[in-house]
This record gives C-alpha cells, sequence and structure tokens, in this order.
C-alpha cells in the first residue's frame, strides 16, 4: 500500500522541473504546501524555485508513504488538494485491471480520484467490493453492525457446538488441540504407529519452555506402541528429535526409515490422515492423533499444556457422528443444491504453478473437504449456514468466514515461539502439514471467530474517508471500459506461473459458496457450470491447464499479457500515463514483458525499483527472490511517432544505463535488481 501511495502521487503530480509543468500547478502547490500545518523545517526558503518545489514534493510524498500519517486528516487534505491542482476538479479515472486484493485502486480512492477497479477471481472481486464500495458507502455504521450480528452469531454457533469443545473439569478451557497424523512403521517385527512430529516442542520461549517426550512401550504379542508426557525440558538436548523429515519418518521404536512414497502411499489411503478413525466402540484405532491440548485457566496467566483424555476423543467422535447425519439426509433429500461441506476437486499437482504451490493430491485430499479435520468441518459449515442466515445484508461477513477458514484447517501450525495458531497461508501455497493446530474458533485465544470479526471491523474503522469506486469481474483481456476513459493504468500483472491465484483462493471460494449460494461475483463468467474460480481465461502460465486445445504454456501467457497491455493502452487517454509493477529474476521474462508493451502500444519513460517485499518472508529464505518490485512507468507511443536509427540508440545505450547505475546506487540498490531496473 505504501508504495503504491507513493507511485500514483507520482503519476498524478507534475514535475516542477519539467519545462511543460504548467505555471498554474507550480503557483497552486506552493500555496497549498505553505498553507497547510505540515512541518516544512528548513524547506520554506527554497520553495520559490522549481528544484526547491519538487525536493519538497518528493518530500511529502516519502512522508506520507509512512503508515502512521496514512489517515492523517493534514496529510488527505493536501494530498487531495494537489491532485486537484495538477487535473482540476475533474479528476483522472485510475483504472486496475488486475485488482487483486485493492492495494492501487484503494491508494487512488485515498487521493481522492474516480477509480474502475476489475479482476477475474471471484474472491478478489468480493474483497474489492467489500473494500472500494461498502466500507466507503457505509463508513464505521458498517463495523458497528458487523460487531453486533458477530455477537449473535457466536451466541448462536455455542448453543449448537459447545458440546463438542468441553471444558475442563478443573474448568481449564481448551484453546487449540494439537494433533499429528500418523503412519505405521513397516519394518518387519515392528508395525508400530508413527505419529509424524516435525518437532517435539510446545513452548518454546526464553524463559518458558514445555516439550513432548515419548517412552516406548512392549508387551508381548501387540507392536509397539509409544507414550506420550509432557514435561518442562532443562535444556535442549532434552527434547527428542522429530520423527519426520522431507516426507521420511523415522520409527521411534525400531529406528527404521519410512521412505517419502510409503508415507504418502498410506495417508493417501486415509483421505490425508486429519481425522481419527474409531472403531464400533468409539474408540480411536488409527488416522491423526491428538499429541496435546492448550489450555488457559481462569485467572490465570499464560497457556498450559496437557495430554488428551477420553473426553477429547469422545468429543470428536460426537462431530463424526453429527457430519454422517448430515451427510445422509442431504442423500436422502435427493443431493438438492451444494453438499454441506466441500466436495468440490482439489488443484492438481505436477507441472509449474500450481504444482509447486500444490502437494496435497499426492497424500490422498482429493476434495476440498479432505483439508479440514471434522470438527472444523462441522464448525464452518454451522458458520456458513448462521451467516447466511443473518440479518447482515452487505459482504463483510463474509470476510469474517474467510478469516475462520484459513484459521481452521488441518495446515495450520501451533507457533511454539509465540504460543500461538498461525494462517494456513505462510506462503503462497499448501504443502502437507504433519503435525498441526485445531483453534477452538469459540474461545478467546488466536484463530478464533469474535478475532476475525474484530480484524474486518477494524480494517471498516481505519478508512479514513473516501467516495466509492467502480468494481466489476471482468477479463483484463477484453476490458468494459470504452476507449480513451482514463487519465491513469496502474497495475501489478500477474508473474507467470509465480502464483496459482485461482487454485488458491478456491480455498475461501468453496466455503464463501456456501454463505453466499447465489451471489454473481462468485460465480465463473464464462462456464456456469464451474463450481470453482475461473482457470481458463486467467492469466497465469500452467501447462496443465488448457485454453482449447492449446496449453497455458509461456508463450501463451506472454501472448495474454500483450493483449492485456493493448486493452490498457486503448482505455488510456492520450495524454494519459501507465505504471506496471514486475519482478521476476530471468531476463527473458524481462524481455517477453517488455516485447508485450511496446507490442501493446506503450513506451517505457521510467524504471524504480522500490523494495515492498519483507525480507524475512518465507519465499525470500527459499530462494534467490528479489528484494525489490521495479515499477516501470509508461506513456502511449504516438501512431505518428518518429522511428529512429537503431545504429544512434546503440551508442546513447551504455551512457544513459550507466547514469542510471550510478544514481540507483546512490539509493542502495544492488546486485539482480540493479540489473533489471535497468533493463526498462
Amino acid at each position: 500500500m505504501a508504495s503504491s501511495r507513493a507511485i500514483l502521487i507520482g503519476l498524478l503530480l507534475p514535475d516542477p522541473c519539467d519545462k511543460l509543468c504548467p505555471q498554474a500547478f507550480k503557483k497552486e502547490a506552493r500555496r497549498i504546501l505553505l498553507s497547510s500545518a505540515l512541518q516544512l523545517q528548513g524547506w520554506k526558503s527554497t520553495i520559490e524555485s522549481d528544484e526547491g518545489l519538487r525536493k519538497i514534493l518528493l518530500k511529502f510524498i516519502a512522508d506520507f508513504s509512512n503508515w502512521d500519517f496514512s489517515a492523517d486528516p493534514y496529510y488527505l487534505e493536501v494530498s487531495r488538494a494537489l491532485v486537484k491542482a495538477a487535473h482540476g476538479e475533474e479528476l483522472p479515472l485510475v483504472v486496475d485491471p488486475f485488482a487483486g486484493g485493492g492495494s492501487i485502486p484503494l491508494e487512488a480512492l485515498r487521493l481522492g480520484c474516480e477509480v474502475f477497479a476489475s479482476d477475474l477471481n471471484p474472491i478478489a472481486c468480493l474483497i474489492l467490493k467489500v473494500m472500494l464500495e461498502d466500507i466507503p458507502r457505509y463508513g464505521p455504521k458498517l463495523a458497528e453492525r458487523l460487531r453486533k450480528i458477530g455477537d449473535d452469531i457466536k451466541q448462536q454457533a455455542e448453543q449448537k457446538l459447545a458440546d463438542l469443545y468441553p471444558v475442563d473439569p478443573d474448568g481449564a478451557i481448551p484453546i487449540a488441540y494439537l494433533w499429528a497424523r500418523t503412519v505405521h512403521c513397516e519394518a518387519p517385527n515392528c508395525g508400530a504407529e508413527i505419529p509424524l512430529m516435525r518437532s517435539f516442542w510446545l513452548c518454546r520461549k526464553s524463559k518458558r519452555k514445555w516439550a513432548l517426550r515419548y517412552n516406548v512401550v512392549r508387551q508381548k504379542n501387540t507392536v509397539p506402541q509409544i507414550e506420550l508426557d509432557v514435561f518442562e525440558p532443562t535444556a535442549d538436548k532434552d527434547v527428542p528429535a522429530g520423527t519426520v523429515k522431507r516426507a521420511r519418518a523415522t520409527c521411534a521404536c525400531c529406528g527404521a526409515v519410512l521412505p517419502p512414497e510409503r508415507v504418502r502411499a498410506q495417508l493417501a489411503a486415509e483421505r490425508g490422515g486429519a481425522d481419527v478413525v474409531f472403531d464400533a466402540d468409539g474408540k480411536r484405532v488409527d488416522g491423526a492423533r491428538m499429541t496435546a491440548v492448550v489450555t488457559m485457566r481462569p485467572r490465570e496467566k499464560g497457556r498450559h499444556y496437557r495430554l488428551p483424555v477420553d473426553a477429547d476423543y469422545a468429543a470428536v467422535r460426537k462431530a463424526h457422528n453429527r457430519i454422517a447425519k448430515i451427510l445422509e439426509e442431504w442423500e436422502l433429500n435427493g443431493r438438492q443444491g451444494l453438499c454441506p461441506i466441500p466436495d468440490e476437486p482439489t488443484p492438481t499437482g505436477g507441472g509449474s504453478g500450481a504444482g509447486r504451490a500444490f502437494s496435497i493430491q499426492r497424500y490422498g485430499m482429493f476434495q476440498w473437504r479432505d483439508l479440514f479435520t471434522v470438527r472444523q468441518k462441522l464448525f464452518l459449515m454451522e458458520l456458513c449456514n448462521l451467516v447466511a442466515n443473518s440479518e447482515m445484508e452487505n459482504m463483510a461477513m463474509a470476510m469474517v468466514v474467510g478469516r475462520c477458514a484459513s484459521y481452521g484447517g488441518s495446515g495450520v501450525m501451533w507457533v511454539r515461539e509465540g504460543e500461538f495458531v498461525a494462517n494456513t497461508f505462510g506462503r503462497q501455497a499448501l504443502p502437507i502439514v504433519w503435525d498441526f493446530a485445531e483453534a477452538v474458533q469459540l474461545a478467546d485465544s488466536s484463530g478464533n471467530f469474535q478475532g476475525a470479526v474484530d480484524w474486518v471491523a477494524r480494517v471498516i474503522e481505519a478508512w479514513p474517508g473516501s467516495g466509492t469506486a467502480s468494481t466489476q469481474q471482468a477479463n483484463a483481456t477484453i476490458h468494459p471500459l470504452a476507449d480513451q476513459s482514463a487519465g491513469v493504468w496502474f497495475t501489478d500483472p500477474p508473474y507467470y506461473d509465480a502464483v496459482p491465484y485461482a487454485d488458491l483462493s478456491d480455498f475461501f471460494l468453496v466455503w464463501l459458496k456456501r454463505v453466499l449460494p447465489e451471489y454473481s461475483l462468485l460465480q465463473d463468467p464464462s462456464d456456469m457450470q464451474n463450481p470453482l474460480s475461473p482457470k481458463v481465461a486467467e492469466a497465469v502460465q500452467d501447462e496443465m491447464k488448457y485454453d482449447g486445445d492449446r496449453p497455458k504454456n509461456r508463450e501463451w501467457f506472454e501472448e495474454t499479457m500483450m493483449k492485456a497491455f493493448a486493452e490498457g493502452r486503448r482505455v488510456l487517454r492520450e495524454d494519459g500515463i501507465g505504471s506496471v509493477v514486475f519482478a521476476h529474476k530471468t531476463t527473458e521474462g524481462w524481455e517477453a514483458l517488455l516485447s508485450g508493451m511496446i507490442g501493446g502500444g506503450w513506451t517505457i519513460t521510467a524504471s524504480w525499483p522500490i523494495a515492498t517485499e519483507r525480507p524475512g518472508r518465507l519465499r525470500a529464505q527459499e530462494s534467490a527472490a528479489l528484494a525489490t518490485s521495479v515499477h516501470l512507468v509508461c506513456r502511449p507511443r504516438s501512431e505518428t511517432a518518429p522511428v529512429g536509427d537503431w545504429g544512434n540508440v546503440l551508442r546513447e545505450l551504455p551512457s544513459r544505463v550507466r547514469d542510471w547505475i550510478e544514481r540507483l546506487q546512490c539509493e542502495g540498490i544492488r546486485g539482480a535488481d540493479l540489473v533489471f531496473a535497468c533493463i526498462g
């Protein structure tokens, strides 16, 4: 959001040092800056010069990019006044055809512009509608109503589901159940159950440490068993090593190693192994194993850990029976409507994009329901029903359901260093998670329903006020706007096979369709029979998918992006300006992007690398990811533009590149980021 805000102001304001900069703008900009309450400090003496005015504007952009000032009335007033000074009363229309989560259009609204935001992805469209239409339209009243309806839904959910999360006899309240998927040792004369544990640590803070340890119990004529115990280690070496690494499982009883293909085969037979297998008497005999229960005690600080007891498994057994009855009734009613729990197919692995992001089908998780435990499925199903039947007439509560889903699957980890439940999406992928946490979403702890309501309400309350945007579900290669209707075309497009957006969004879509089954934005506009998000027209590279009989390979993606750039050129006014965000590690990717922009009718005028990525993110730790996103600034190329001589270009190029490298080095840009910024 900070980079979008900075770039937008730069795109919208003329440069005072440009010989074509209107004198009227410079005069009005000086008046606005001098009359504002902003602290210009030592800049007042230099504002009368064009260079001084430029420096003050750049300082303003830098300061306004600070999140602390994003809703500051003075910065909002000054920024909007400067945009009006540059464009008059008829403010430019800012267009983003790959709007996604809405950072660019949101910042355009903050600056007072007219906005048109579109995306093909249903989840993106739902977010855009809430962020750019509902929140500006209803304001803080929307947050008040959300909290009230949220309280009502929580009370109803507690009445329906309280028996599935029983309170301990001593009054302690479970806030999370820790689980491990299990496989069986295949070594001769063993056959022991192997809980797949990445680590036996429960809490690993500097002054507070708890962990699990195990004892091997051997009895005549039975397979060995592992008994767990919660203890407080005095040294790291006291905690046993994990039992699984890179899909290889080590038996704690005999030391044999189960290879990845056998681990996958055993879990696949249990559809991922996230659920318990009970016998006819309700006793656990296989499947997921509960390793510990995290509790909070009244009037006591901190988390407590205990071993699971029969009552914990009995509650899970109740959830099994309840789900079975619900599905049986659905079958008896002729399978009318959507299945109560998501039975839509998960993404296929293999290939690029989705192949790297998804390994779940290799473990037997072929339907989205397989990513959730039986109790998680029951909670989300009841939540969807309660929200669908609530008095909430807008989509904000759907955001709450999505957030609950992201904290309510078997891909959720227990963060030992902070003692909280993490989000499913630590990165843009859905891998197998061996030992996972089941948050109690009706409790007062991380990952709970009330917290989801609060997060959404706080987003609503944080918005400083603006007009509303126009949002629409649309294909970027067939843009709905008329010719020359936009003043700014600014977008952050997909990068080849970097992120399988549609496949990832289905994680949320399958639940939201059960909240809003008839909502048009959650449909595939090109195929109403498709229960999931649009994949054919999505502008990503994925060789596993086809557009007709043509695979969606590199060539298909590049052609699609050229069509999108051409559409951007068509809807932009002749005096308009554009910007495209790009971050790719190969010169081939850059060559294709630039060729697409040139072929689409653009000319590139600047290339700015901006540090938009968090250095500690998982993606940066796993690969040589770029630290910056390069923002290419471009203008519509005139049909009457003169044609240059290639020889002159070659002679001029070295000096141009050398000057740009020196300038970027002064800004601290190094390595691959420096090289790719110069390509523009």
